[in-house]
């Protein structure tokens, strides 16, 4: 068995990561860190692992910590992993980041919208974790940046247009949904029941979300030219889930069917994520849970633009669910090892 560890394990990631692993049919975990909680049973802080694991929450250097494990997934803030990951991998373990300190290829666009970047040279290592477009190269990298939650529906939403050059470039729109976990564990008054109950909004509008760069980075490389989105996230009173409408004009004369051919060959191969049938839309509460990203797709004639609904779970395929497909890739194991599980429905 291939002994994993969870740097950064306190967190929804880090507890969703755990959820997953725990049932992996290839691998033990090893061990779980977290500074905060450190000396504390797992199963104290969260009762759902009563009686399925005895981990402890430890407190350990990165040095130490890779004498325990082979794979680390480094589920930290995002300017923290950093500063860690160079040591794993020097450590000889492989390296599964949640945070978007290596999703950036240019440190100069990371610290335009983060911070200084600590480990730039490291950066050539990393290959982003979408498998669904970089698989070959995952399987044979040892520092994978695992994609964001809203590129990760945002992107595979487009990814058959842009890869044929069925789109106008100029003319692409995300209106994008998040449950309130997107936004962590860590106590913010906007996240609070009272906040969130019954409410609806907009926030980081007019291009200040910090994924609109790496949004727009995979976007360029799959139509070849460079690409501009507008990108407007908002936030759902839902425990989890994203919903991302997508609209973009053709440049040809194609139906809904045309585009829903594009889909299905794009997407014919890949274990998970599933398109939907003519004239359907998908519905967060088909994904919940699970791995799966749904798709559907329609044109409307009227205006001559596409749009493409796409859905996943924020923490599954938004976060650890898609960190563990990229450990199957890295490690050898079959892609959906541990990720069989059925949506939650109702």
């Amino acid at each position: 068995m291939m002994k994993v560890g969870i740097y950064g394990a306190s967190g929804y990631t880090g507890q969703e990561l755990l959820r997953l692993l725990l049932r992996h049919p290839g691998i033990t975990v090893a061990a779980v860190t977290s500074r905060r909680y450190r000396g504390k049973a797992v199963a104290e802080l969260y009762p759902v692992f009563a009686d399925l694991t005895d981990l402890v929450f430890m407190d350990a250097t990165p040095e130490a910590f890779a004498e325990l494990a082979e794979v680390v997934f480094l589920a930290l803030p995002h300017g923290v992993s950093m500063s860690v990951a160079p040591g794993f991998l020097a450590a000889g373990c492989k390296v599964i980041d949640l945070s978007a300190d290596f999703r950036l290829r240019e440190a100069s666009v990371y610290e335009q919208w983060y911070a200084p970047h600590l480990a730039a040279d490291t950066l050539p290592a990393a290959v982003y974790g979408l498998p669904e477009l970089y698989r070959d190269a995952i399987r044979r990298t040892v520092l994978t940046a695992n994609p964001g939650c809203y590129p990760t529906s945002i992107i595979l939403g487009l990814a058959p247009l842009l890869k044929a050059g069925w789109l106008k470039t100029d003319t692409i729109i995300a209106d994008a949904k998040s449950g309130v976990s997107g936004a962590g564990r860590e106590p913010v008054v906007t996240s609070l029941f009272c906040e969130v109950d019954g409410g609806f909004k907009a926030y980081k509008v007019g291009g200040q979300h910090r994924h609109t760069p790496e949004i727009e980075q995979e976007l360029t490389a799959l139509a070849g030219e460079a690409i501009r989105i507008s990108f407007t996230p908002h936030l759902l009173p839902l425990n989890r889930g994203i919903l991302s409408t997508l609209y973009g004009t053709l440049n040809r004369d194609a139906s809904a069917a045309d585009v829903k051919a594009l889909y299905d060959a794009f997407y014919e191969r890949e274990r998970f994520v599933r398109i939907c049938r003519p004239g359907s839309f998908p519905n967060l509460a088909a994904v919940r849970g699970s791995n799966h990203c749904d798709i559907g797709v329609t044109v409307d004639e009227r205006t001559g633009r596409v749009i493409v609904v796409s859905v996943i779970d924020n923490l599954v395929k938004g976060a650890a669910g898609q960190a563990v497909q990229n450990m199957n890739l890295m490690c050898g194991f079959e892609e959906a090892a541990g990720l069989e599980m059925l949506p939650l429905f109702p």
